[in-house]
C-alpha cells in the first residue's frame, strides 16, 4: 500500500489530499453534494485516481488508509437540525438540563448578551421534556449502590421514549463516572426492546464530574450518532465495493483519528473535526519548516479560523460549547467568527458598517457568483478592489461579475453611508482585516504570547488575501501560505498527516496531597482501557505514545487547567512537580500573583490520550529552484489595485505555476493560484520557499533586518 488519503467535506465543496511514499502530493477540489455527502467523496476521489492515472480500483487497492473529515455532525447541532433522542436519568433530575446551572447565561455569549441580563433567554434547550424520563436508582459520590435500579420502572420508561419514536437514547446517571453498572444495564434494557436503539452512556462519552455538562455532553451524542453510523457505514461500504482495503479513518476534535466503526459510539468527539484539520496540518508543515509557534487560520467561504501551535505542539482544550451547551470531550483549542469569504456586509442601526458573521454561503453565493444573491461581501469587495480578477475562481472556470458586485455594494453599503462604491468596498476590506486582526490578537495575547514569537499560516480559499493585513496588525514578521497541491486544500493535508489518536478519561475528585497509590491506579486503568481501544482500531502502528495529564484548579475556583503528569511510577514528589506545573500554568495563562496555593489546589479528572504513529505521513516536496531571484518569467501582467489609502495602483500579476523556489516578489503585487489569490501589500516582500510556500515578510520584519 503506497498511498494516504485526506478528505475533507465542508459545506461547498470537498478537497482531497494524497502522498505517496515517494514523496508525491496530489490535491483535488469537487462538489459537496448534501444531503448524501459520500457522492462528492467518491467524486473527489475519482479526481485523484484521473492525476494518478489509474483507476479507482487501482488507487483505493493501494491505499494504506483513508482519513476523513466532516462538518455535518457540527452543522446539525449548530443548526438543531437532529432526530428526536429520549433521556434517562436519575430520579429528581431531569430538569437539570433544563435549569443549566448558571452555565446556561454565560456559556457562548458574546459581550453584548452577557451584558443584557434581563433580556437573556435559554432558547436552546436540547430536548422536549416529554423525551426525558426519569429512572429511580441512586448511587454516592464513592460509586456504592444506595438505592439500586428498580428494572419494572426501567422498562416503563424505556417503553413510554420508544413509543415516540425517538431515533437513540442518551442516558446519564448521577455519579456514574465512579460506577458504570446501572447505565450499563440501561443499555441492556434498551435493547431487549429495540435491539437496533442507539444508545449513548455518559460513563463512556463523558465520565467526568459535573451533572448538567456530562448530561448535554451526552445527549448530543446521541442527537448525531445515529446519522453518523448510517453515513459512516454506507460509505465504508461503497469504499470497500470499490476495493478499498486499508481503513477508513474519521478524524476528532481532538486533533487525531479513530477508526470508523468506533465513530459513532464515541460521536460527539467528531464535532469540529474539519476545524482541527489545518491546525494539524501546520504541525507537520512546521516540522519541515522548523517553525514551533504557529498561528493556524484558515478563511473560507463562511468563517475565519484561529488555532495555536506552542513549541511544536497544539494547544488543547478539555471541553468547548455549542449552542450554549459545555460539550466535555477533549479538543484543538479552535476559535472561529464568521467573518469568510462570503460573510455579508450590512449596517447596522447605529450606521455602523459592520462584517458577517451571516454568510452568502454557496448558493446563493455572493452577488459576484451572479447565481440570484444580492447581498455584498468580503468577495464582492475584493472583485471590486481589483484584488480578484474578473476571470474568476479555479482557475477561471468559476467567472465573477464586477457590475453585480459592484451594484451589490452600491445599493447596500455605499448609498446609505453617502460613499462612493470603492470607498464602500474599500471600508469592506478594512472592517474584515480589522475583525481578524482582532481576533488574532485574542487568541494570542489574552493567551499570554508574544505574536513577534510566532509565524502565520494562512491557507483556505479566502485566506491569502488578507492574510498579510491580519498579521501585520498584530506584530507577526512572517506568513507563510502553503501553495502547490495544498493550496485552498490544506485542511485536507492535515487530516492526511494525522494520527490516531484516543482518549481515556476518568473524574476522581481530590485535594492535595492526593495519595500517590490511588493516582497511579487511577492512570493505569485509563492506560489499559486506551490502549484495548487502539487494538480496535485495525490498524498497524509503527509507535504508540502515551500521555498523562489532569484538570487541577484553585480550590472554590473555577478555572480548571490540564496540567501534564510524567509517566512512570507516582510519588509525592511528582504529583507535588505536577502542582508546580499547574501553578506556573496558571500563572502564564492569567498573570503573576493571580494563584492562590494557599487554599488548597484539587484534581478533578484525570486522562490518558494514546497517539498511534502511522507508518508514513504525507509531506510536501520540494520546489524546483530558480536560478536567480528575478521573478519576471512568472509576472503575467498589472492591474488596477487598491489595498490601502484612496487610490487605485498598477500592481504587478503573478502566475504561481511559473514561480520557482527563491524567487522573490516585491509589493505591492497579487500571485494568482488557480484555486486563490495571494496579497503582498506595498512595504512588504515575499519569496518562494524550497517546498514551494510563499513567504511574506511584513514591515516588522524588514524594518528589523534594514
Amino acid at each position: 500500500m503506497t498511498y494516504v488519503i485526506g478528505v475533507d467535506v465542508g459545506g461547498t465543496f470537498t478537497d482531497a489530499v494524497l502522498g505517496d511514499a515517494d514523496g508525491r502530493l496530489y490535491g483535488a477540489k469537487a462538489p459537496s453534494t448534501p444531503p448524501d455527502y459520500s457522492r462528492g467523496v467518491m467524486d473527489v476521489l475519482r479526481v485523484l485516481a484521473t492525476q494518478l492515472g489509474v483507476s479507482l480500483e487501482a488507487m483505493l487497492a493501494d491505499t494504506h488508509h483513508i482519513a476523513h473529515g466532516t462538518t455535518s455532525s457540527l452543522n446539525a447541532l449548530v443548526t438543531g437540525n437532529v432526530p428526536p433522542v429520549g433521556f434517562l436519568t436519575t430520579q429528581g433530575h431531569r430538569d437539570s438540563i433544563y435549569i443549566m446551572n448558571v452555565e446556561g447565561r454565560y456559556l457562548g455569549r458574546g459581550p453584548e448578551e452577557l451584558q443584557n441580563v434581563m433580556g437573556q433567554t435559554k432558547s436552546h434547550g436540547l430536548l422536549p421534556k416529554r423525551l426525558a424520563l426519569e429512572v429511580t436508582e441512586r448511587l454516592d459520590r464513592d460509586g456504592t449502590v444506595v438505592v439500586p435500579l428498580d428494572e419494572a420502572q426501567a422498562k416503563v420508561a424505556i417503553a413510554a421514549l420508544l413509543a415516540q419514536d425517538v431515533a437513540a437514547i442518551a442516558v446519564s446517571l448521577l455519579w456514574s463516572f465512579k460506577n458504570p453498572a446501572h447505565e450499563q444495564r440501561l443499555r441492556e434494557l434498551i435493547h431487549e426492546q429495540a435491539p437496533r436503539m442507539f444508545v449513548s452512556l455518559s460513563s463512556e462519552v463523558s465520565p467526568r464530574i459535573r451533572e448538567f455538562s456530562r448530561n448535554a455532553t451526552t445527549i448530543m451524542s446521541a442527537q448525531i450518532g445515529p446519522g453518523l453510523r448510517s453515513y459512516l457505514g454506507a460509505l465504508e461500504g461503497e469504499l470497500r465495493d470499490h476495493k478499498l482495503k486499508g481503513p477508513l479513518l474519521v478524524m476528532q476534535s481532538n486533533g487525531g483519528a479513530v477508526a470508523a466503526s468506533e465513530a459513532p459510539s464515541v460521536a460527539i468527539s467528531t464535532v469540529g473535526s474539519v476545524l482541527t484539520g489545518g491546525v494539524i496540518g501546520s504541525v507537520a508543515l512546521g516540522q519541515q519548516l522548523g517553525h514551533k509557534n504557529i498561528i493556524s487560520t484558515d478563511v473560507g467561504g463562511t468563517t475565519f479560523l484561529a488555532g495555536l501551535v506552542v513549541d511544536g505542539e497544539p494547544v488543547r482544550a478539555s471541553s468547548t460549547v455549542i449552542r450554549h451547551h459545555p460539550v466535555n470531550v477533549p479538543t484543538l483549542q479552535v476559535h472561529a467568527i464568521g467573518s469568510g469569504g462570503g460573510a455579508i456586509a450590512w449596517i447596522d442601526r447605529g450606521r455602523n458598517l459592520r462584517v458577517g458573521p451571516h454568510s452568502a454561503q454557496a448558493v446563493p453565493g455572493p452577488a459576484c457568483y451572479d447565481q440570484g444573491g444580492t447581498e455584498p461581501t468580503n468577495t464582492d469587495a475584493n472583485l471590486v478592489l481589483g484584488i480578484l480578477s474578473e476571470r474568476g475562481l479555479l482557475g477561471g472556470k468559476k467567472r465573477l461579475s464586477l457590475e453585480r458586485a459592484r451594484e451589490a455594494i452600491r445599493t447596500r453599503i455605499a448609498e446609505p453611508l453617502h460613499l462612493s462604491v470603492e470607498d464602500a468596498a474599500a471600508a469592506i476590506y478594512a472592517v474584515q482585516n480589522a475583525q481578524t486582526g482582532d481576533l488574532l490578537r485574542k487568541v494570542v495575547v489574552e493567551a499570554g504570547h508574544d505574536p513577534r514569537r510566532f509565524v502565520v499560516y494562512a491557507f483556505g480559499g479566502a485566506g491569502p488575501a488578507n492574510c498579510a493585513a491580519y498579521s501585520a496588525e498584530i506584530g507577526v514578521k512572517e506568513v507563510v501560505v502553503p501553495l502547490g497541491a495544498v493550496a485552498s486544500a490544506f485542511s485536507a493535508y492535515g487530516l492526511a498527516t494525522s494520527n490516531v489518536v484516543l482518549a481515556a478519561e476518568a473524574s476522581d475528585p481530590g485535594t492535595f496531597p492526593l495519595d500517590p497509590r490511588r493516582v497511579e491506579k487511577s492512570f493505569a486503568a485509563l492506560e489499559a482501557r486506551v490502549l484495548e481501544a487502539m487494538k480496535r482500531q485495525g490498524v498497524a502502528f509503527s509507535k504508540i505514545t502515551l500521555h498523562r495529564e489532569a484538570d487541577l484548579r484553585y480550590s472554590m475556583q473555577i478555572a480548571e487547567l490540564a496540567t501534564p503528569v510524567k509517566d512512570g511510577a507516582i510519588d509525592a514528589a511528582e504529583l507535588e512537580a505536577t502542582v508546580a506545573r499547574f501553578e506556573q500554568k496558571y500563572t502564564e495563562l492569567y498573570g503573576a500573583d493571580t494563584g492562590f496555593r494557599e487554599a488548597g489546589v484539587q484534581a478533578l479528572t484525570f486522562r490518558v490520550r494514546a497517539e498511534g504513529a502511522l507508518p508514513f505521513s504525507p509531506s510536501l516536496p520540494h520546489a524546483k529552484k530558480a536560478s536567480s531571484p528575478d521573478s519576471s518569467v512568472a509576472r503575467a501582467g498589472t492591474r488596477k489595485v487598491r489595498l490601502g489609502g484612496r487610490d487605485f495602483v498598477d500592481t504587478a500579476i503573478y502566475d504561481y505555476e511559473k514561480l520557482l523556489a527563491g524567487h522573490v516578489i516585491e509589493g505591492p503585487a497579487i500571485v494568482e493560484v488557480p484555486t486563490t489569490t495571494v496579497v503582498v501589500p506595498a512595504g512588504m516582500r515575499s519569496h518562494i520557499d524550497g517546498l514551494g510556500n510563499l513567504v511574506i515578510q511584513t514591515p516588522h520584519a524588514i524594518g528589523a533586518t534594514s
